[in-house]
């Protein structure tokens, strides 16, 4: 029997506003692509392709790593498969290469939902559901994890969007991260401590060039504008820009500039900005660990703004 060929990120959902097209995707419910007529917002992939880098996918339970893959929580123990085996680790949760199912798709929104059940390292049982949004003021995405098991979990999500503002490479672009602290990592990417970004390279409370700066860490203290957001932004020399913002649900900020992508062509081609709830390996430091209880749901929120 012949069967029609199935793309490699599974069934697309378009959503139009204007001169605004995002394409997601039926695995992990991911954004796919992201632009203003042909100018690209995000840094994302064909439709021929898989999702390399972890480009526009939401992280649950978890994001960024955890140590070993190893946690304790409810007295016991708990081994997560090593999926960054580089480093030793389990990183950025356990949903994003999975089909998601479509609840609704209108012509400017679209709503996904998926059963995380128990596997090998976690027991929790969350019902997950991601709503996009596209209007004038850009992309508004909503993440919402609800505990339909019988006990208490762990849990904590995060989004990993590439911004982009047209150039070849993030160096001749400028940015500005309203944040005052960030977490220095070890070899394995899991924080040691919380520092101050005064003196360092990490700060870019100013905007400024990106140059050949490079940059993996997660940055925290956000400062907030007066709706609550914390905004990031992007600006290309000819003065376009681009703002990631987040509601006060996130209180972690990873900046990521690509030069570790395995895909050596893809390096430094877009800047990840990645919301996130709680800080790296905070399944076992506990930093912004969020403890859900049987029927307690969870809600945060970011956005992209693409003509800041």
């Amino acid at each position: 029997m012949d069967h029609e060929a199935v793309l490699p990120s599974g069934q697309q959902f378009r959503l139009i506003s204007g001169n605004q097209t995002v394409v997601l995707t039926e695995v992990g419910a991911a954004i796919r692509s992201y632009t203003v007529g042909d100018r690209p917002v995000l840094d994302g992939y064909g439709e021929d392709e898989s999702c390399t880098g972890t480009r526009g996918q939401t992280l649950l339970p978890w994001p960024n790593r955890i140590r070993d893959g190893r946690y304790t929580w409810g007295g016991r123990t708990h081994q997560l498969d090593l999926t960054e085996p580089a480093k030793h680790g389990a990183i950025h949760g356990l949903t994003r290469w999975a089909n998601w199912q479509p609840v609704e798709h209108q012509k400017n929104s679209a709503s996904f939902r998926y059963v995380l059940h128990p596997c090998p390292g976690w027991n929790g049982i969350l019902e997950c559901r991601l709503d996009y949004t596209l209007d004038d003021s850009g992309l508004g995405v909503r993440t919402t994890a609800t505990n339909i098991g019988s006990t208490s979990c762990p849990y904590g999500t995060g989004a990993h969007p590439y911004l982009t503002v047209g150039t070849a490479t993030i160096n001749d672009a400028h940015v500005r991260v309203p944040a005052s602290a960030y977490l220095p990592v070890d070899d394995l990417g899991i924080p040691a401590g919380q520092d101050a970004v005064d003196g360092t390279h990490y700060d870019l409370r100013n905007i400024q060039e990106i140059g050949a700066r490079q940059i993996d860490a997660a940055y925290t203290q956000l400062k907030r504008d007066v709706d609550g957001r914390a905004r990031v932004r992007l600006e290309s020399p000819r003065g376009h820009a681009v703002e990631l913002w987040t509601d006060e649900s996130y209180p972690y900020l990873e900046i990521y500039t690509g030069d570790t992508l395995p895909q050596q062509d893809r390096r430094r081609t877009g800047i990840g900005v990645e919301p996130m709830t709680c800080a790296p390996d905070a399944f076992n430091n506990g930093q912004g660990l969020i403890t859900l209880k049987p029927q307690q749901s969870h809600t945060a929120l970011w956005g992209i703004n693409p003509d800041a």
